[in-house]
C-alpha cells in the first residue's frame, strides 16, 4: 500500500466534505488538460466549488496534482495486491499483478490516465514528490520479478522496466474489441518464459 502523503486536510474534519469531488475534478481536468495547463478555478468549478474553497484542502496546484496520483496508485496498489492473495507461483503471480494493473490502466478511469501521463517538466518539485509515490508502487514489482526462476546473470532491473514501459504503453494501442487486459499479461508473460528456453 502506498503510503498517504498528507498534502491535505484530513477529510473526516466538517460536515461538507468535499475532497472526492475535487479529487474526481481534478483527475478528470489533469487528464485532458495536462498539469500545465489546468486552472485551479477550473478545477473548482467542475467540483461545484469556489475558487477559494478550494485551498482549505491544498496549498497549490502540486499538491493536488500530488493527491491524485496518490489516490491512482492506491487504487492501482489496491487492485494488484488483492490479484496476489491467493497465488504462489512466481509466473502466476506475475500474470496476476500485470493483468491487474492493465485493468486499472484500461477501464477509461481518469485517475490511472494521469498516473502513466509523463510527469511535469516545469515543477521540479511535483516531479520529485511524483517519482516517489511512483516508485514505491513499482517496488511491487521489483519483488515480482527477483521471485521469478531466471538465469542467475538475467538483467531483472532491465526485464522489471521493460514490462512496465510495455504495460503503460497498452493505452495507446488497446482496443475493447481485441484482446482482454488478461489476455495481454498472459501474453507478456508467455514471452518472457519461452525467451529463458531461445
Amino acid at each position: 500500500m502506498v503510503a498517504a502523503a498528507q498534502v491535505y486536510k484530513d477529510p473526516s474534519v466538517g460536515r461538507d466534505n468535499k475532497l472526492p469531488q475535487l479529487l474526481d475534478s481534478a483527475a478528470g481536468h489533469f487528464r485532458t488538460e495536462g498539469y500545465a495547463a489546468a486552472s485551479m478555478r477550473d478545477i473548482a468549478a467542475r467540483a461545484g466549488m469556489k475558487a477559494g474553497s478550494m485551498y482549505y484542502y491544498f496549498a497549490s496546484k502540486e499538491d493536488l496534482l500530488v493527491a491524485v496520483h496518490e489516490e491512482g496508485i492506491r487504487r492501482i496498489t489496491d487492485a494488484v495486491s488483492s490479484a496476489l492473495l491467493d497465488t504462489l507461483d512466481p509466473w502466476q503471480r506475475l500474470q496476476a499483478a500485470m493483468s491487474a494493473h492493465l485493468d486499472a490502466l484500461l477501464d477509461g478511469g481518469d485517475y490511472a490516465q494521469v498516473v502513466v501521463r509523463e510527469l511535469p517538466r516545469g515543477d521540479a518539485a511535483a516531479r520529485r514528490r511524483l517519482i516517489a509515490l511512483r516508485d514505491e508502487y513499482e517496488f511491487i514489482f521489483h519483488r515480482l520479478v527477483d521471485e521469478l526462476p531466471l538465469a542467475p546473470d538475467a538483467p531483472r532491473r532491465h526485464l522489471r522496466l521493460m514490462l512496465l514501459g510495455a504495460m503503460n504503453w497498452t493505452q495507446n494501442w488497446y482496443r475493447p474489441e481485441g484482446d482482454s487486459p488478461r489476455d495481454i499479461a498472459e501474453a507478456f508473460v508467455d514471452l518472457i518464459r519461452k525467451g529463458e528456453n531461445i
